[in-house]
């Protein structure tokens, strides 16, 4: 169950960087700050909607276009935005073509990294927890 509980911060801990990360980096990629608890909602949408599509989009990949297996992560990040950016709750908003291509990309690449590299620093400090004991 804690196991459980580490991911699901990871993973929204991730996707909550990648959205700011991309919001910094492009004009047409707006979190609104004035509907902030929309932006945690879409953050919990975002995490969601991903974990779902991801395995779906995978097998359906290697299914029928096994070429498009590495595109995967981006096409189910970029589905994952446009979900979170048709609810009716604000919270983000993406003005234009390069706000849509460049940021699912951003959002992608931040989040695989988090992935990754969140779970290596709650280690470190439970392993030093443990040390110092």
């Amino acid at each position: 169950m804690i196991t459980f509980l580490l991911r699901a911060v990871t993973y929204l801990a991730s996707a909550a960087l990648g959205l700011l990360v991309a919001d910094m980096l492009l004009d047409g990629f707006r979190i609104q700050w004035d509907r902030w608890w929309g932006f945690v909602v879409c953050i919990v949408v975002f995490a969601i909607v991903q974990s779902i599509l991801a395995p779906i989009a995978s097998r359906l990949a290697d299914r029928y276009a096994p070429v498009l297996m590495g595109g995967i992560g981006i096409i189910s990040t970029l589905v994952a935005l446009v979900i979170v950016v048709l609810l009716p709750i604000g919270g983000l908003r993406i003005v234009d073509a390069s706000g849509w291509l460049l940021g699912a990309l951003i959002v992608w690449i931040v989040t695989a990294l988090g992935s990754v590299l969140l779970p290596l620093l709650f280690r470190r400090k439970r392993d030093k927890e443990r040390r110092d004991r």
